[in-house]
């Protein structure tokens, strides 16, 4: 057997690689032109947090003097070293792509990127007349003294850095000025200031072709623009938090003024610049970039979705109404009569708010219980929740303040919610609260009903149009006591009582898995068929990996669908020759996780909210559900089936953690899961609604009350 180190592939190179993927996409051709600079935006703001958290973090433990190893044999020192070189490549393969093909093939197509250089004299003057006019009020220099620390340079945002000659021939040092451009700002100028032109110029240009003007009287040196990009590994101390809330925004306070991990600097930064900013900010080297494009990528995105342009982007994917859900009937009843599954974005989130907001408005109703760990700002859900405490529901919220990035709109909601009389539980003690769950309590003529909506995603209108998630409405009498339990062992802080289907992390959520694992490889063991289908984000746990390697070695047959990390090597003999990993990167989010074990010719099949990932089995409160509506499974198993096909977006994963594209059929037919899951939606979708308008249903009076007769 392959030697231990040899069994994992580092958690980091491969995140790397699945950037790497998505930079691809920029890459492609056939993708059209505008989504390839959608692309290679989103590669620079997945850099962007990778560095904020994961580089920060290793940072943390270099400069404690940590040399533990991780899974593949590397010490956080020797993980720095080679993200440093894998992701310089990266950076160069970005503008790369952004030199030698974008912006050719968008001045191609009418929009035209100019420097200061290509400007005509005409353009020029109009540049000028704006920045007088538009930029030069708002602009305010801040001084870098080069005998005391810097003013504070805020993450990710971005400035031009300033060389000025200093005064007086016994001083031969020179005075440095940062100027912030970006803030409050457009980043894409239009020349001349035309409604509705093709034609735009970086701020950063603007700036510095016009310097001078914000130094009167002084000669400038040097000016090239730069960002700093901030630790944002933070957490809190629990156990010693009276308000989590108040320990929350110290953390993002601490933020602001954490340690600089990363130093981009553009074109014309001039050796002593260069040499100032990266001594001024203590910087590790390795993560110096000098950046031969604009910095900061999504800056771009002005360009996206500009009139007159439609054709340089794909077909829209209008979310489908579900085929499933009868807008004229209410949703309770229609639950009551079945399961039902959802499939976003291919299909519409609005079942998931009506849900809620039939609840809120419902008198049977007396409770809704929901967990919300990210939500949209304007959030239908905050309104209907709001709503509901106002008609006198007992509403009781869990809000995840620990949710990473969210934390200021979370803490936000939380205390809205709290005014309009929601119950409002800070998640739990030194564990994030991920689980999808929302239940409704509701009078019934048989007695107390219980309605659960059990999903992958957040309850997030905005991100719901943009990942792939699935979700199932249910009034399942077990799950419903399941999620009793759960939500009372939260706000009563004490340990539920034994779950009849779920499972939960910490507790038993990784060793069902495991078990699951076990037993196909008994049964193959034995002889009999043997198969596991998952779907996931990541996949980093080493007892879960450890189980997945061993049922291949019985035979087990294991189809993996991974979107980023994946830390196990598939394919490699007497070791994993029997798993295969796919990662589907396309113009969705893969977000779902679906899990399939064919348990005899069962089939059992669940969603998750958890990854297979340490963070989320061992500190995150999790669910796994079982999906047993035979309708449901069906459909969760062909998603799946799906996945495992697509030969247009699909990359399959090799043993040294690279990717090859997944082998075209013996005919050459191309599928593509997310365009095939559209296309199933569109046709459910005109199915019903052919059905509907088929039917003939007549208007009922409604029943009236017999009068009483005196």
């Amino acid at each position: 057997m392959a030697k231990k180190p040899d069994r994992y592939i580092n958690r980091e190179l491969s995140w790397l690689e699945f950037n790497q993927r998505v930079l691809d996409e920029a890459i492609n051709a056939e993708v059209p032109l505008l989504d390839r600079l959608f692309f290679l935006t989103v590669t620079g703001s997945n850099l962007d947090e990778f560095f904020m958290v994961r580089v920060g973090g290793l940072e943390l433990q270099r400069a404690a003097g940590m040399r533990k190893k991780d899974l593949a044999g590397l010490t956080p020192t020797g993980q720095l070293r080679k993200i440093g070189a894998r992701m310089k490549q990266m950076v160069a393969d970005q503008y790369a792509c952004y030199h030698g093909a974008l912006v050719p093939q968008l001045e191609r197509a009418g929009i035209r990127l100019v420097g200061p250089d290509a400007l005509t004299p005409e353009e020029s003057a109009g540049v000028r007349e704006m920045f007088m006019q538009d930029l030069l009020p708002v602009l305010t220099p801040m001084p870098l003294d080069t005998d005391g620390p810097l003013p504070l340079l805020q993450n990710l945002d971005l400035y031009v850095a300033v060389a000025l000659e200093t005064d007086g021939e016994d001083d031969p040092r020179c005075a440095y000025a940062a100027v912030p451009v970006a803030r409050a700002l457009d980043r894409l100028c239009s020349v001349m200031g035309e409604k509705g032109a093709s034609a735009f110029m970086l701020i950063e240009d603007v700036v510095i072709s016009h310097i001078d003007e914000l130094f009167p009287g002084r000669r400038v040196l040097n000016a090239a623009p730069f960002r700093v990009t901030r630790n944002a590994d933070m957490s809190v101390e629990e156990e010693f938090a009276e308000d989590l809330a108040a320990e929350m925004e110290q953390v993002l306070q601490q933020r602001i003024t954490s340690s600089c991990i990363r130093l981009e600097l553009g074109r014309g930064s001039s050796a002593a610049l260069t040499r100032f900013l990266v001594s001024a900010l203590g910087v590790n080297r390795d993560f110096v970039l000098h950046i031969d494009g604009p910095i900061d990528l999504t800056g771009l995105r002005g360009l996206i979705g500009l009139e007159g342009h439609d054709g340089l982007q794909g077909e829209s994917w209008t979310p489908q109404p579900s085929a499933e859900v009868d807008p004229g009937k209410g949703l309770f009843e229609q639950i009551s009569r079945k399961d039902i599954l959802l499939s976003l974005p291919f299909e519409s989130f609005d079942p998931i708010v009506r849900f809620i907001s039939e609840a809120t408005d419902d008198p049977d109703v007396l409770a809704i219980k929901q967990i919300l760990y990210r939500t949209s700002p304007g959030s239908p859900i905050i309104r209907a929740l709001r709503r509901a405490a106002a008609n006198g529901k007992y509403v009781t919220v869990i809000v995840e303040l620990k949710a990473r990035f969210d934390e200021a709109r979370n803490i936000t909601w939380a205390r809205k919610l709290e005014e309009a009389g929601v119950q409002v539980i800070y998640g739990v003690k030194y564990l994030k609260t991920h689980g999808k769950i929302c239940m409704v309590v509701r009078r019934e003529s048989e007695g107390i009903v219980r309605y659960m909506h059990f999903g992958t995603g957040n309850y997030n209108d905005k991100t719901a149009k943009l990942y792939t998630d699935v979700g199932l409405l249910t009034r399942n009498s077990d799950l419903g006591a399941d999620a009793s339990s759960f939500f009372n062992a939260i706000t009563g802080h004490s340990e539920p009582r034994a779950y009849t289907r779920i499972e939960q992390s910490p507790l038993g959520l990784r060793d069902k898995m495991l078990e699951l694992i076990a037993a196909e490889a008994a049964r193959k063991r034995d002889g009999q068929a043997a198969r596991i289908m998952a779907k996931m984000n990541s996949l980093a746990d080493p007892k879960l990996i450890d189980a997945l390697y061993e049922a291949s070695q019985a035979g087990v047959e294991i189809l993996l669908n991974v979107r980023g990390i994946c830390c196990l090597r598939p394919g490699v003999k007497g070791l994993s020759e029997n798993i295969r990993v796919v990662s589907i990167l396309d113009r969705f989010l893969e977000h779902s996780r679906i899990f399939y074990f064919h348990h005899g010719g069962g089939r059992r099949v669940f969603i998750s909210s958890a990854d297979w990932m340490p963070r989320n089995l061992d500190r995150r409160v999790e669910l796994l559900v079982p999906v047993s509506d035979k309708a449901c499974k069906r459909r969760l198993i062909e998603i799946l089936k799906t996945c495992f096909a697509d030969n247009v977006k699909g990359r399959e994963i090799l043993p040294d953690g690279g990717y090859k594209p997944v082998s075209k059929g013996p005919k050459g037919k191309t599928i593509r899961a997310q365009e095939v899951l559209y296309r199933q939606a569109c046709e459910a979708a005109k199915r019903e609604r052919h059905n509907r308008q088929s039917t003939l249903t007549p208007h009922v009076a409604p029943k009236r009350k017999a009068s009483k007769k005196g």
